[in-house]
């Protein structure tokens, strides 16, 4: 009698199959190789579940048996050809037709009758069963992770799996790169297409490797997935559902909201051949157009670059003319300069910050346990509307909208506490680090540094009659506020220790800087000052070189 082997597994780590291929083969050979009236035409094997119809290798083997070209199928075991009802289903069909005559397996003894295949129908359940039981523990397995705070399968870029503990941890080489590519998304004056080039050709980043894939160099689809996965923020969205975890996050919640905000923003600039730094922010203070640039060439042949209005708006064409790219630098300079910190006033104002920061101990205590309250508020809420839908006092759409709204009151107050235990005053020493360093940046920096330093300094730039118009951005207001109160009280160059009043008034105009960093519009000002240092510390070391 002529028959076909056939050899599967799923698409699983080998070590959990009970069999893999060659063994199957190598069994099934042992067996049947001596039995004289078994004729074996040939082998299919397959690297698929079974649990679901539609393998490609088993349906051609169903249809040449169809055909006539065989009259048996030779297995390890019964659910080697079906977990599935519909699979099993067309077997015994076949049995019943006589298309198919016998069915030979290495560990079960089959005879082509009706307890026989009563017996094989039994098996087949049996398998089936065994797989729908697999799935659902696999499921309780998973809620019951995502309860504890972790979330299932492979960590994603950044993070490694912790076998020992069954955790997340953060990949000590990786978990800093992702840090620095939603730093550059952060900034505005990168697209994903430019972040994934950076990290292929600066950092040679590439993919997690896994068994059967991964460990190609980072493509732009994966840095759009990266920038736009909450997971990063500390937080696991699954099967539709938000719940808080315990992973260390990347960012927080308003830096991520701003990553997607610089993503989606629809008027961005296009990606050009020539890339100019002050494209796609400033505006004409004549017409409202942006500024483009182009690059003129005399009649001498030299080359010039001018920041012109598009003009592109219908009737009267604007009548704005050209500005060099020296002079509007020169004016970008002058609006630097105007927010300079002397570095004796700078350097009072961090023993000023070191001061402070021991008095204010019990107030971040205080601060804390208030957060925490809130918190533990929230989540008996939560306890509460579960409670109310089990009982079934209230509907899936007000159980689901009221879960949400939780959902995301616990993210945030996760993320005050988190930010709790950093040190309160250092975003107030980067900006003061920045006004004194963001001359020299811009001075020395490439296009990509001068860009960064508008961005972070400046807002709604303006450009009329040859002449820039820029507005400090919110902390850098308040620095200037600031300033001005240390003039008064005596000039930069005798600073004296403040009291009474004069030390209530400072401490008021540096919570103003601190409030002002916490608006939404402001949360790229930090990561571009960082991102600006990183590159002027390269710079310095390739000058060294």
């Amino acid at each position: 009698m002529k028959y076909f082997v056939y050899c599967r597994k799923s698409q699983e780590d080998e070590d959990r199959q009970v069999q893999s291929i060659p063994s199957q083969r190598s069994e099934v050979a042992r067996r049947f190789a001596t039995e004289p009236d078994v004729l074996i035409l040939d082998v299919f094997e397959e690297e698929k579940s079974a649990k679901y119809p539609g393998r490609p290798v088993f349906n051609g083997l169903l249809a040449r048996i169809e055909q006539g070209e065989a009259d048996g199928i030779i297995a390890w075991h019964p659910d080697r050809l079906a977990r599935n009802s519909i699979d099993g289903g067309r077997i015994v069909y076949l049995l019943d037709t006589g298309m198919l005559k016998d069915l030979r397996f290495v560990t079960y003894t089959f005879e082509n009758n009706s307890q026989g295949k009563f017996m094989l129908q039994i098996m087949f359940a049996q398998s089936k069963h065994y797989s729908d039981a697999l799935s659902d523990n696999v499921r309780r397995g998973n809620r019951m992770k995502i309860e504890n705070g972790w979330r299932p399968n492979f960590a994603p870029l950044g993070y490694l799996n912790e076998r020992a503990t069954k955790t997340i941890v953060p990949d000590p080489v990786l978990f800093p790169l992702v840090r620095q590519m939603f730093d550059l998304a952060i900034s505005g004056a990168h697209s994903a297409k430019q972040i994934a080039r950076i990290a292929r050709e600066e950092w040679g980043l590439r993919t997690p490797k896994h068994k059967r894939s991964g460990g190609t160099l980072i493509g732009v689809s994966t840095v759009h997935r990266i920038l736009t996965n909450p997971f990063y923020t500390g937080v696991i969205v699954w099967n539709g559902n938000t719940y808080p975890g315990k992973h260390e996050p990347v960012v927080t919640q308003d830096e991520f909201d701003a990553v997607q905000r610089v993503l989606r923003r629809p008027g961005r600039e296009k990606p050009k051949h020539h890339r100019f730094a002050y494209t796609g922010m400033i505006r004409c203070g004549r017409c409202g157009l942006m500024v483009t640039a182009e690059h003129k060439t005399n009649r001498h042949g030299s080359r010039y670059l001018y920041y012109h209005c598009t003009k592109r708006m219908t009737g009267p064409r604007c009548p704005e003319r050209s500005v060099e790219v020296a002079d509007l630098e020169a004016q970008l300079t002058e609006f630097l300069a105007t927010h300079a910190i002397e570095p004796t006033v700078a350097a009072w104002l961090d023993g000023q910050l070191n001061l402070e920061a021991g008095e204010e101990r019990e107030l971040e205590v205080a601060r804390r346990r208030s957060l925490e309250r809130s918190l533990a508020d929230v989540q008996s809420e939560l306890h509460e509307l579960t409670s109310l839908r089990t009982r079934a006092l209230i509907g899936d759409d007000e159980f689901i909208t009221g879960r949400t709204r939780f959902q995301a009151e616990i993210a945030r107050l996760r993320g005050k506490l988190a930010a709790e235990d950093g040190e309160r005053f250092e975003p107030v020493r980067e900006v003061l680090s920045f006004s004194i360093l963001a001359m020299l940046w811009f001075l020395e920096g490439e296009d990509e540094d001068r860009r960064l330093i508008v961005q972070t300094a400046g807002s709604n730039p303006t450009l009329a009659a040859k002449k820039l118009s820029i507005d400090a951005a919110k902390p850098f207001v308040r620095l200037d506020d600031l300033i001005d109160c240390l003039r008064v009280r005596g000039g930069l160059d005798d600073v004296r220790t403040p009291q009474g009043d004069e030390r209530a008034q400072l401490w008021k105009h540096i919570d103003a800087i601190r409030e002002a960093l916490g608006a939404p519009e402001c949360a790229h000002i930090i990561p571009n000052i960082r991102n600006l240092r990183a590159r002027a510390d390269r710079r310095s070391h390739r000058e060294a070189a």
